[in-house]
């Protein structure tokens, strides 16, 4: 069963909002991760091409559906959107084993994704900050992540935003990090 979600802060950087996505904001979101997968392309990653390709491996529209999506907007603008999954994927047990089960502690992470004209702001990592300090899961006491392995910059990113590295499996790093419940 899906637990309570209680969103403690909706500002980051006193000018930026969190809130969930709502169905209506699913287009915006989905131009949003277009861009970045673009952007990762023209770089030479083949990070998202999923999603240049017309398959869209987190089903980002029912994710939206399902209250799992979460946008930051800097006015009307969509800034940013970052997908905090409370129940692990197939992807997610794969690449945690044993330690990712139905009902564990763990919120999952994924697409955190910064539209390109607020890149280099800082707003990646507050985003980050936000979704182990701005929000919170009824009973959830660990956030986990992946990234690709071999790209140093971005495990250097969750490195340095308190994420621990946990290990490598199939080409990706796993990172965690331990949430209070009563904050």
């Amino acid at each position: 069963m899906k637990q309570p979600v209680t969103i403690k802060n909706d500002q980051i950087n006193g000018k930026f909002t969190m809130s969930q996505a709502r169905p209506e904001d699913t287009e915006a979101i989905m131009a949003l991760l277009l861009e970045i997968a673009e952007w990762l392309r023209s770089k030479g990653s083949s990070q998202w091409k999923g999603l240049l390709e017309g398959y869209d491996s987190h089903d980002t529209a029912n994710a939206i559906q399902r209250g799992d999506v979460f946008i930051c907007k800097f006015e009307e603008d969509v800034a940013g959107s970052v997908m905090l999954i409370q129940k692990p994927s197939d992807w997610d047990c794969n690449l945690w084993g044993s330690k990712a089960h139905r009902e564990d502690q763990a919120i999952y992470l994924h697409r955190l994704a910064v539209k390109r004209k607020y890149a280099n702001t800082g707003l990646g990592k507050a985003i980050l900050q936000w979704c182990d300090s701005g929000i919170r899961f009824e009973g959830k006491t660990v956030v986990r992540l992946d990234c690709i392995a071999s790209s140093l910059q971005l495990n250097n990113f969750y490195s340095h935003n308190g994420y621990f590295y946990m290990g490598e499996k199939d080409g990706f790093s796993i990172y965690e990090k331990s949430i209070a419940l009563n904050e």
